[in-house]
């Protein structure tokens, strides 16, 4: 047995609460190496005889990886604390993992186990209820709809007259999104995440003037107040962009700093290296976000920037009545802030939305104590390497079989999972034109837990590349847009809010399909099974229904007929998706 692949830590995606009383555990051992484990727990001062009193769990095979098979067991606890190890069993020999390494026999001293002092209920992980329900949509909100011409900007142009530049303005406003509420309702939508709408020089708002101020080019505080409570009457949550990492250039308290020098009350306000500081052939001695001189980096441990900050977050969830912050560059903010910022949010408003921009691992921000959720790039890289760059369907298992079990349950049903954003090329344009491949790329993305999010445009097929050509102006033109497409999300969107097992599921299952061209795979809750067949090459492809699978029966979801055959014809550049009820049975499907 390879003991040094066997891993269990007391943190984390390896322990964590589901309920007050209810705990999850979970370890990982060399790939193929180990047939079973059996999770050893009892109550800490449960002893009868001189004996602790402990029992044995079976614990699942959850997945596996490149390198790691993923074993996990819930259980209740009767009295909120917990002592436990762990008995594996491979095809030579068993063995006894605890805290104090390995045993070849069951440790009877207390003191040796992995220990769960007593599960708190204020440190349980409790993201908000209805972010894993959400179905979000990504407004840039200078490109949506121009609604009110006159608070456009005087240089603005003509809506869609051109392609977008860097430096491009074209009038959209907050009244344009008002306008075509009725339109995101008809898609589906429940969420809408907005980038910055704070008083900024630049159309992107990242560069804030006034944290505290509507932009004037997106309207005033009576339109912002109406167009939360339209989205509240659909149903609709709302999320802002904040930027807590940088100010703008025109931020006042930096230009005090260029006009003062040493002499301002703001120099510590940011990191700044000497005086003067700008220096010669555009030299900057300050801090900034990347290497852009007209974003300077704040700095969130000064007091008073602080203090500033966290009476932003205050002002418009009070004022506003807004549902969420999303947080930009989040990971390069000290955690410190972060966490006074998560108890000033949810002192206001305990069903708010944190989410981070975190494109990486994220278990540090994701404690409970910061944030609920992060941008889940990880998985959008997952989908694009398999369907647009064509790596294998077992790469594809692996990378989202380890992103998935490097995060506690909960963490991953409210991450927030989307395929293109104001920061990447647009789907259509990593997709090639290729609209199936569209296709397919969103049926993955909504098949995993977490919510997901379809940036404007990309419903109706809007193509574009990198910033700023992923940031054209909405097309309103009915004949312009691509309809098919727009029914296809919303038949996927319905198709979420109504099966149990897509993206909330309990049980995620891969299958050998035979072919590295095709994803085959299965989630379930609470009686109810899904099967998804993937096939991203151009031609046909034949796969067989599991073995574990056959006793079930299945209707293909799109054209609700019944399965005639155990071989699943999957189309060139398309997807089976398969749905069974078939409760009585479920002890029959692999875990």
């Amino acid at each position: 047995m390879n003991k040094s692949a066997i891993t269990h830590l007391q943190t984390d995606a390896f322990l964590f609460a589901i309920t007050s009383q209810t705990v999850c555990i979970r370890i990982k051992t060399a790939k193929g190496d180990v047939e079973s484990v059996q999770l050893i727990h009892g109550d800490p001062y449960h002893w009868h005889e001189e004996a602790w009193q402990y029992q044995q769990t079976p614990m699942c095979h959850i997945g596996a990886d490149e390198t790691h098979d993923y074993w996990e067991a819930t259980i209740f606890l009767s009295f909120s604390r917990l002592r436990y190890g762990f008995l594996l069993k491979s095809k030579e020999r068993t063995i006894v993992f605890t805290e104090r390494g390995f045993a070849n026999k069951t440790p009877t001293e207390i003191s040796s186990y992995f220990c769960l002092p007593y599960l708190h209920e204020n440190d349980r992980f409790q993201p908000p209820a209805w972010a894993k329900e959400t179905i979000w949509y990504q407004i840039f909100p200078e490109r949506f709809a121009n609604g009110n011409p006159d608070l456009s900007p005087p240089n603005a142009r003509p809506w869609g007259s051109e392609a977008p530049k860097a430096d491009s303005f074209f009038g959209g406003d907050l009244q344009g999104v008002i306008d075509h509420l009725d339109y995101l309702t008809s898609l589906g939508i429940s969420g809408i995440y907005f980038t910055p709408i704070f008083k900024a020089f630049s159309n992107h708002k990242y560069d804030t003037i006034d944290y505290m101020e509507l932009d004037p080019h997106f309207g005033d505080e009576a339109t912002l107040k109406e167009l939360v409570k339209q989205c509240h009457k659909r149903g609709i949550k709302v999320m802002l962009d904040a930027v807590f990492n940088h100010s703008g250039y025109y931020f006042p308290p930096f230009q005090d700093v260029l006009k003062k020098g040493a002499a301002s009350r703001y120099k510590n306000w940011f990191h700044i290296h000497q005086f003067p500081i700008e220096g010669e052939a555009g030299k900057h001695h300050y801090e900034t976000f990347a290497f852009v001189p007209s974003m300077p980096k704040l700095n969130t441990s000064h007091p008073e920037v602080k203090a500033y900050l966290l009476r932003c977050a205050r002002y418009w969830l009070e004022t506003f009545d807004i549902d969420g912050w999303r947080l930009d560059v989040a990971n390069e903010v000290d955690h410190a802030f972060w966490r006074e910022f998560r108890q000033v949010v949810k002192n206001i408003k305990q069903d708010a939305y944190i989410l981070g921009e975190v494109w990486h691992q994220a278990n540090p921000w994701l404690q409970g104590d910061q944030f609920d959720g992060v941008m889940n790039y990880p998985l959008t890289d997952a989908i694009f390497d398999f369907v647009q760059h064509g790596k294998s369907a077992t790469t594809f298992q692996h990378a989202v079989t380890k992103h998935l079990y490097s995060y506690p349950k909960l963490v991953n049903e409210v991450q927030f999972n989307l395929l293109g954003s104001h920061d990447t090329p647009r789907i259509l344009s990593v997709s090639g034109g290729n609209k199936k491949l569209v296709k397919l790329s969103y049926l993955l993305l909504f098949s995993f837990p977490g919510s997901p999010c379809i940036y404007y445009g990309d419903e109706i097929g809007m193509a574009g590349e990198n910033d700023p050509g992923c940031r054209a102006c909405m097309v309103w033109e009915e004949d312009q847009q691509d309809q098919e497409l727009f029914q296809f999300l919303q038949k996927l969107i319905k198709l979420r809010k109504t099966h149990h097992s897509m993206g909330t599921y309990d049980t995620l299952q891969f299958y050998d399909s035979g072919t590295e061209d095709v994803l085959l795979y299965s989630t379930s809750a609470g009686g109810e099974l899904l099967l998804f067949a993937v096939n991203r090459r151009k031609t046909e492809a034949t796969v067989k229904l599991p073995d574990s699978l056959k006793s079930l029966t299945f209707v293909d979801v799109i054209c609700e007929s019944p399965l005639q055959s155990e071989e699943l014809h999957i189309e060139g550049e398309c997807f089976l998706l398969l749905h069974s009820v078939d409760a009585n049975k479920r002890g029959q499907v692999d875990k």
